[in-house]
């Protein structure tokens, strides 16, 4: 057992100099700003000290063992470093034994940096899952092999696991100009230099990989004069010395990993994107490197069902028919079963309905949810509790089928299965949609009587008695959902963010992108502004079942305004973004200053906050694209007149209401307001108009509220436009419309990206 500090030679002056020029903090560390840039999840944990289990897996040279020498720096937990090549059974035993007797003792946690975690064998890596699992150790591992391959699964599933890049040019250039400068370390008691071409053929040849180059450079300086040379001294390295220096690194290459993995991934891929010469291909490839044609068979009953599912329910029997036949047969003719396995699958119609289970599964996670009492068992506790009261038996009806509530009270409404449009599940689709609806039609009805009785403080002026009710309720509240998803995707989508991003979400009080954001960006940052402290405390307690490091970070700011570089760094311990996004940012209006001001103090915010190639992305309604109250009459016999002059007021009022002094723009404000507030920030902009509807149910509340001529802006200028009788009118007209139903509600929202580059 060794530690990191205890290594020979380790950052001593007469050691190797990749050795001595391992960074020390994680400002030194070189490259990787996926994972330990300024605001990243892992720097994150390294800072607060809250680091869990991870594993570290890149090629050689990329910064493993320098990240984990940081952390060893950093903690305060106490740090033990074992070599798997090196050790085995018994000295994971002892360092364990350290760590139990540490954690009982003082209570100091420690964490075991396991180098070259892959070499273990199952049994030793079973040895430390134990004590990973209850906290004894803090596992770093670090493995130039895929750890979902080559480490134990359970070992992965307890870790998270992060991907080293290979440095790029520019990385290894600033390790080699650090080196070069370091006087303490590196060269910069003596005044090296390059024949033209000769550092650039060492970072090039070095592929990504530091060590390699500081091994280069240390051999083609310190062979270039007699060492060590006086302080001061001039050095110039040859072209010659420097090709001399450096070999080609040999081609990372494991018949049993990542190949083998890697061409059953080609050919899944290709069955899935339905080529069947890629397919045959990756096949042949596999069979002709000696593949387990069982490993190949049970990769297609797989794909079977998750790939081609109900679009062609007969794959899995083929493909288990198939696999039987080899069995029976062997090489050289099983290559036809394989073949005709392969070839039926890559041409079959494609669904993955059946990933509908994993839905399924996450919200028995989420939800345990009790069984309706019309399911439950009627045989033990239908005298005493009722249970089974309720239950239509479908026999005994037309169809075999009636509908009825089958899912959990808390889960009404909720869909995982989505039937696809392919082969087979196409037929289905239709009738599957059919009776959802239907059920939902039943299933409301609780719902709406329970509003109906005051239980949310809105009355609702149409009774759940009435036929058909229930089964619109139920679509409105469908389709607000499936509005509020639209909304969400629309804003993402323009942005594209990747895993490390970071992300700030604006005016984020409702959650909607925060939560998504958070799944989009799981190595990155997820930050959200909230306008009050009651609105933080509620979405963070959403977030009290993720490992602190991995929560969002929310701060109280008021509105849509954005903080300065200096307060983001305060609150997210990030000075810039990748992404800024928001929906709805102003729907509490602009305050003083009016929409177009407002637009450009955001816009010029958000530039000081963005990242190089940063961009914006805001959805917001403009009042004057919303509904109007006269296209809702519209068709209402006898009062055409009536109708044409409210029609007339409302265009009046959307263009001129704010001139009366009623709001300092912001019932007038267009899409070519908030384009150009945004470009004078110095943004590029793309704006799309997005068509929106959603039906909805007036209460007598909402009638009211428009009509007020004292609380709403519409009101009293429509009053003074039409007079008081007309106006009153006009609001009886509405309360009967809202009564016969559903309403169409039809608006227009602004989805606008801005771009910092050009």
């Amino acid at each position: 057992m060794s530690d990191l500090f205890t290594v020979q030679g380790a950052g001593t002056p007469d050691g190797p100099l990749a050795d001595r020029m391992r960074p020390r903090t994680l400002d030194e560390v070189v490259g990787q700003d996926h994972i330990v840039g300024p605001g990243r999840l892992l720097r994150r944990a390294i800072q607060a000290d809250r680091l869990s289990s991870v594993i570290f897996y890149g090629p050689p040279g990329t910064g493993k063992t320098s990240l984990a020498r940081v952390i060893a720096n950093t903690t305060r937990a106490y740090f033990e470093s074992l070599n798997a090549v090196l050790a085995g059974i018994k000295d994971i035993r002892e360092a364990i034994d350290r760590s139990d007797e540490r954690r009982r003792l003082y209570g100091k946690r420690t964490i075991l940096f396991v180098d070259e975690v892959h070499r273990w064998n199952k049994a030793q890596q079973d040895a430390l899952l134990p004590w990973v699992e209850n906290g004894t150790v803090i596992l770093v591992g670090a493995t130039t092999e895929n750890p979902f391959f080559e480490v134990n699964r359970a070992l992965v599933s307890r870790s998270r696991i992060f991907q080293l890049k290979p440095l790029t040019a520019e990385n290894l250039r600033e390790a080699a100009d650090r080196t070069l400068a370091d006087t303490e370390r590196g060269y910069g008691k003596w005044r090296v230099s390059f024949e033209e071409g000769a550092l650039e053929h060492l970072v090039e040849v070095a592929g990504g990989d530091a060590r390699s180059l500081l091994n280069a450079l240390e051999l083609a300086i310190e062979t270039s004069v007699p060492w060590p040379p006086a302080e001061g001294t001039d050095i110039l390295v040859s072209f010659e010395a420097a090709e001399e220096s450096i070999q080609r690194r040999a081609v990372l290459y494991d018949r049993d990993g990542d190949y083998h993995f890697d061409t059953i991934s080609a050919f899944i891929k290709s069955v899935r994107g339905s080529d069947p010469d890629a397919a045959l291909y990756w096949l042949a490839k596999m069979v002709r490197a000696g593949e387990d044609p069982s490993f190949i068979f049970r990769r297609m009953i797989i794909l079977a069902s998750e790939d081609v599912g109900l679009a062609d329910p007969a794959a899995i029997n083929v493909v288990i028919s198939c696999a039987e036949a080899f069995d029976r047969i062997g090489f050289p003719e099983g290559n036809f079963p394989l073949a005709h396995a392969c070839l039926y699958l890559t041409t079959a119609p494609k669904s993955n309905t059946t990933l509908a289970f994993f839905d399924a599964l996450a919200a028995v996670d989420k939800e345990d949810a009790e069984v309706p009492n019309n399911l439950r068992d009627a045989n033990r506790d239908k005298e005493g509790f009722g249970h089974g009261e309720g239950y239509i038996y479908p026999h005994a009806y037309r169809d075999h089928w009636a509908a009825q509530q089958y899912l959990p009270t808390l889960l009404q409404g909720k869909t995982f299965y989505n039937p696809s449009r392919m082969g087979y599940e196409g037929k289905i689709r239709e009738e599957v949609l059919r009776k959802r609806e239907l059920q939902a039609a039943l299933i409301m009805g609780d719902d709406i009587a329970f509003k109906e009785n005051g239980a949310d403080g809105e009355f609702l002026s149409w009774s759940a008695s009435s036929k058909g009710r229930e089964g619109w309720f139920k679509r409105l509240e469908s389709g607000r959902s499936s509005l509020l998803l639209s909304d969400r995707d629309a804003i993402l989508g323009q942005c594209s963010p990747a895993r490390h991003h970071r992300i700030l979400v604006a005016a984020a009080n409702d959650g909607l992108l925060l939560w998504e954001t958070l799944r989009r960006v799981p190595e990155g940052l997820a930050a959200a502004l909230v306008d009050t402290e009651a609105a933080r405390e509620a979405l963070l307690r959403y977030t009290a079942t993720i490992d602190e490091p991995e929560q969002p970070v929310i701060a109280v700011h008021p509105g849509p305004i954005l903080p300065t570089p200096e307060e983001a760094d305060a609150w997210f311990d990030c000075r810039s973004f990748d992404h800024i996004i928001a929906r709805e940012p102003w729907r509490r209006g602009f305050g003083d200053t009016g929409p177009g001001a407002a637009f450009t103090a955001f816009a010029e915010a958000a530039r000081r906050l963005l990242a190089e190639d940063g961009d914006i992305a805001l959805l917001q309604s403009p009042p004057r694209m919303g509904e109007r109250i006269s296209r809702i009459l519209c068709g209402d016999d006898g009062a055409e007149v009536l109708i044409r002059r409210l029609a007339e007021a409302e265009e009046a009022f959307f263009a001129a209401a704010d001139a009366a002094g009623s709001g300092a723009g912001r019932w007038t404000w267009d899409a070519e307001t908030l384009e150009r507030s945004v470009t004078a920030a110095g943004f590029i902009t793309t704006l799309t108009v997005l068509d929106q509807s959603e039906e909805r149910l007036l209460t007598e509340r909402d009638v009211s509220l428009w009509f007020n001529q004292e609380r709403s802006s519409w009101g009293n200028f429509i009053q003074k436009a039409l007079g008081e009788e007309d106006f009153f009118t006009l609001k009886d007209m509405l309360l009967r419309r809202a009564k016969q139903g559903p309403i169409l509600w039809k608006w227009r929202s602004l989805l606008l990206k801005g771009e910092t580059k050009i």
